[in-house]
């Protein structure tokens, strides 16, 4: 009997989920079943090839930010405060399935108590290794757990301080899911903003700063936007879209964060980009914005650029070699990571 893979998805929103789903469909097509497990939250699981196992939600409240703030928390952890049933109950069930089980690997997407966990549990694990300076305690711990480590994302992309023998022990998947597919459509000259969940979104009167300065070109803007004012002809608001993709298709530059999501839809669709890194934990969209910017695959621009930058930045973006950002979506990355991850679960078989 073949055995199983789990694949553990923390909160970290539908990219993640998206990433998860994809390489189960490619696993089960080499025979090997898949399990998803994490707490959806209404997130549509609906194409996952195998079982879902829902787990209890371990956040404190709303504004839970990864970290409990406990001064006494052990060094290994990051999220692990007392006395919290949701926890208790996540942690017992996903001990339960592996006891039930037997898998021959656990995928960690992402987790340091759930990648201790796992090692706990006698589980080989494949951690997966986001962007960014990871060198706290905990993180190494969970590198130093894991059997191999998965990096969701092209080597060039690397960047931050990152120890050697944690990039030893990477497997560099390259982009993975649905969005290295690529759609045919003519490019009509147009500028799409993006703006994704995990930001502030956009303020309607830098936007409209922006077109103006700009007004040649139509601009279209995709997510959440707050303020007041008149938008001019040539700007268009679409508020949130569940897939940018065809929106991007058209696009002759496209302005956003470094986000996974987005710069994977850049990739693979092969567009100029105006990177406009936002701040996050780790300096995960820093250090992806540098290594783009080294390998001349984007402009970019620190903070929302004032409106007499908008021209030349334009131009900049516009000037761009579009080969050199679709370079790094490589076609076979789903499935090569899915032959890897198949070694090693028959390497514990």
């Amino acid at each position: 009997m073949t055995r199983p893979v789990g694949y553990y998805v923390h909160h970290q929103g539908a990219g993640h989920l998206q990433r998860a789903i994809a390489l189960a469909r490619a696993l089960e097509a080499l025979g090997r079943p898949c399990t998803l497990m994490g707490s959806f939250n209404g997130l549509d699981t609906s194409g996952a090839p195998g079982p879902v196992l829902d787990l209890p939600d371990d956040r404190l409240d709303r504004s839970f930010d990864g970290q409990d703030g406990a001064d006494q928390r052990p060094e290994c952890f990051h999220y692990v405060p007392l006395n919290h049933p949701g926890i208790r109950a996540r942690m017992g069930r996903i001990a339960a399935w592996a006891a039930e089980h037997d898998p021959a690997l656990i995928v960690v997407d992402v987790s340091a108590e759930v990648a201790l966990l796992a090692r706990l549990l006698s589980v080989p694990s494949l951690v997966v290794r986001l962007s960014g300076t990871r060198t706290d305690q905990p993180h190494l711990e969970a590198f130093r757990a894991a059997s191999r480590l998965l990096a969701p994302f092209p080597e060039a992309l690397d960047g931050g301080d990152v120890p050697a023998w944690v990039r030893e022990k990477t497997l560099y998947g390259g982009f993975l899911g649905d969005a290295t597919a690529r759609l045919a459509s003519e490019e009509d000259g147009r500028i799409v903003v993006v703006f994704g969940r995990g930001g502030e979104g956009g303020r309607l009167e830098a936007l409209i700063e922006a077109a103006r300065a700009v007004p040649d070109r139509a601009w279209h803007v995709l997510g959440p936007i707050t303020g007041t004012g008149s938008p001019p002809d040539n700007l268009d608001l679409h508020g949130w879209v569940t897939d940018v993709r065809p929106h991007l298709a058209p696009a002759s530059l496209v302005v956003g964060g470094a986000g996974d999501g987005l710069v994977t839809a850049v990739a693979a669709l092969g567009k100029r980009f105006l990177c406009l890194p936002e701040p996050r934990a780790y300096d995960e969209q820093e250090a992806k914005a540098q290594a783009l910017e080294r390998l001349g695959a984007a402009v970019v621009h620190r903070g929302w650029p004032e409106p007499a930058a908008w021209p030349q930045l334009a131009a900049a973006g516009l000037s761009l070699d579009p080969k050199i950002v679709r370079r790094l979506a490589e076609p076979d990355a789903l499935a090569r990571t899915a032959d890897a991850i198949e070694a090693l679960c028959r390497a514990a078989d």
